[in-house]
């Protein structure tokens, strides 16, 4: 468990960084859309991930 959060932070940070390089490129478009998509799906996964937690430490 410990190691999937690891590697959805780290995703998630490189996400933004490409997100940010874009905007600040003024490209806004599939290149930016793309890596916001897999933001929230690793985001989302993630939140499932904490209730799937509390159920196995009861």
């Amino acid at each position: 468990m410990k190691s999937t959060a690891i590697i959805n932070a780290t995703l998630i940070g490189f996400m933004i960084g490409i997100i940010v390089w874009s905007v600040a490129k003024n490209t806004l478009g599939l290149f930016t859309l793309i890596p916001l998509f897999i933001v929230y799906k690793l985001i989302t996964n993630a939140k499932k991930g904490e209730t799937l937690e509390e159920e196995l430490e009861e």
